[in-house]
């Protein structure tokens, strides 16, 4: 966990540096040249920039131990800082974005200075913003290797939103680069801002986009998302499997937090085990659970009958009318 935690710090550092070069060279291009989308492409660096400190202080903040007031530790304040951090991508990105491309396609034609700068900036920022994308790439990559998934599941299902996050931004900020470099350049052959203006404007919208599907997974994982369906089908397994265990009769899940899952299971046990076998089986199975499956940080196992009718009813609310057996 600690070696994932430096690798996502690293990740977010390089992105950071990036980003703030990146913004203060397009701003100056931008003010240079009048060029809507490299202002657009300006606000959309500064939004990423104040998006990896965000993605910082999540890293702080949630790697803080668990104490009194909060047992189950701090792991979920990743999830809130990365929600705040896809909000600042869409008010102070798309939303400046989709104000200078309307102002631009319905406002006075002005006419466009030096695009070469342009050029050049929107160059520079292309390797830098790559050099970032790469880096994310390999992460992410590796990560999902180790799992044994492909990287589009793996980003569907990953509890770590800041490595998410740099990776769909760093892809935002290559596509909004090309964009930018588009209306730049139809700017200059046909003399029409309005092709400036649009490329602002689908600037705005890709940002848009980006801030929402950061802003579902992190909403999914601040609610209380079920942990990755490898562990609940093979805790379910290794339960059902124990010889003291009759009937798994209900199992919950729920991230808490990156790489940390609390797990409760009611169990209804043989009803030959005394108080001591019962606690000695809780104990072993809980040991066997946590060497399978490293990412469990809190255990709890419930003794319960089968046969109780408002816990079956609880379960079959929750999961339908299926056999809670299963």
């Amino acid at each position: 966990m600690a070696e994932e935690k430096s690798e996502s710090t690293l990740t977010v550092l390089v992105a950071l540096g990036a980003n703030l070069v990146i913004a203060i060279l397009k701003l100056i291009a931008g003010l240079i040249t009048g060029s809507a989308a490299m202002l657009a492409e300006a606000a959309h660096s500064v939004a990423d920039t104040i998006t990896e400190a965000l993605l910082l202080t999540a890293l702080r903040r949630s790697s803080r131990p668990a104490d009194r007031a909060h047992p189950f530790g701090y792991g979920k304040e990743r999830y809130f800082w990365s929600l705040i951090a896809a909000v600042s991508i869409f008010v102070s990105g798309a939303v400046f974005a989709f104000y200078e491309g309307f102002r631009t396609i319905f406002g006075e034609q002005e006419e466009q200075t030096s695009p070469l700068i342009g050029y050049i900036v929107l160059g520079l920022a292309f390797l830098l913003e790559g050099t970032s994308w790469l880096r994310a790439v390999k992460q992410v990559r590796a990560e999902a290797a180790a799992e044994g998934r492909s990287v589009g599941r793996y980003l569907r299902l990953i509890d770590d939103p800041t490595v998410k996050t740099v990776f769909f931004e760093d892809s935002a900020a290559l596509v909004g680069i090309a964009l930018a470099f588009g209306g730049i350049a139809l700017h200059d052959v046909t003399g029409s801002a309005v092709w400036d203006g649009l490329a602002s404007v689908l600037i705005g919208v890709l940002l848009a986009g980006v801030a929402y599907l950061l802003g579902r997974t992190n909403l999914g994982l601040l609610i209380g998302r079920q942990a990755d369906v490898k562990i609940v089908r093979g805790a379910r397994e290794l339960l059902g499997a124990a010889p003291e265990v009759e009937v798994v009769v209900d199992l919950l899940t729920m991230v808490t937090g990156t790489d940390q899952v609390l797990l409760c299971a009611r169990l209804d046990f043989a009803e030959d085990l005394t108080s001591t076998d019962l606690e000695l089986a809780c104990v072993r199975i809980s040991a066997e659970l946590r060497e399978r499956f490293t990412d469990l940080d809190e255990i709890f196992l419930e003794p319960v009958p089968r046969s109780d009718p408002e816990l079956r009813a609880r379960v079959m609310a929750r999961y339908g009318d299926v056999d809670q057996n299963r």
